[in-house]
């Protein structure tokens, strides 16, 4: 699945929400530069994320995946809400460009057939959506908003499931 580092997928565990709050804010403030401002990438993670944002991620009926090394260190992650949306798919600094994050999606879109989800819809990140569409979603369109006081903007996407 991933090419480089390889990796499994596996499903989320409590024990996991460290790592990820760390991934997270790493990944904004790491990668997010690529296409972001300094501000905006401060006002989308200013710290962490707490661990109960963090475990809410699989909480009511979410699905959180993560693939990992082969120590078990989280290198990229996603969730998938029962309605079909991804509100999270992220992938650590040194893991970025390896697939790891694509594995995920590629993951998630196989559960949510199996879940009979009909369509899956994102608000995926200028760094993201590329990913997105090379697993075959649509752009909807541009989303200019605020975070923080900071405008940014973000993409709606969807791919529909046969």
């Amino acid at each position: 699945m991933c090419v480089s580092p390889p990796c499994r997928i596996r499903l989320f565990r409590p024990d996991d929400v460290p790592a990820l709050a760390a991934l997270f804010h790493a990944s904004v403030r790491m990668l997010g530069p690529r296409r972001y401002s300094h501000a905006q990438v401060e006002a989308w993670s200013p710290a962490p994320p707490s661990e109960e944002r963090i475990a809410g991620l699989a909480a009511g009926g979410r699905l959180l995946l993560i693939a990992v090394d082969p120590d078990d260190a989280p290198l990229a992650y996603g969730n998938l809400e029962p309605d079909g949306h991804i509100d999270h798919l992220y992938a650590a600094p040194h893991a970025a460009g390896t697939g790891a994050a694509g594995a995920v999606l590629k993951a998630l879109i196989v559960a949510a057939r199996a879940r009979g989800v009909s369509r899956i819809h994102v608000e995926a990140s200028e760094l993201a959506k590329g990913l997105f569409a090379r697993h075959g979603f649509t752009l909807e369109r541009r989303r200019d908003f605020e975070t923080r006081g900071v405008a940014i903007h973000n993409f709606a996407m969807r791919l529909e499931l046969a």
